[in-house]
């Protein structure tokens, strides 16, 4: 492959309108340069025998499964409550609001 030029920098920067200086220019093509040559040498990996993941973790998935269960009733749950006005719980005032 190619080695990254400073003139495909700056067409890069232009396309995606981005302003920059000749430092600038001159570090992007540098970086850009080592990202593509290990991106070259990832390529050239022989992964023949390597199967597709998605982690490299074997994650379970811990959720629960989605059934319907019986809610709690309301008065038992509210004569739990340290405090109550209206049938809903009373809690203290955070906000200073009118």
């Amino acid at each position: 492959m190619a080695q990254l030029t400073r003139a495909d920098v700056e067409h890069v920067a232009r396309l995606a309108r981005l302003a920059l200086d000749d430092d600038e220019i001159e570090q992007f093509t540098r970086e850009l340069g080592v990202i593509l040559e290990h991106a070259q040498q990832v390529a050239g990996l022989d992964t023949h025998d390597v199967p597709p993941t998605a982690h490299p973790l074997p994650l379970v998935n811990v959720l629960r499964s989605d059934e319907p269960h019986t809610s709690l009733d309301r008065d038992e749950v509210l004569a739990m409550a340290p405090a109550t006005e209206d049938e809903r719980f009373r809690v203290p005032r955070i906000l200073d609001a009118p």
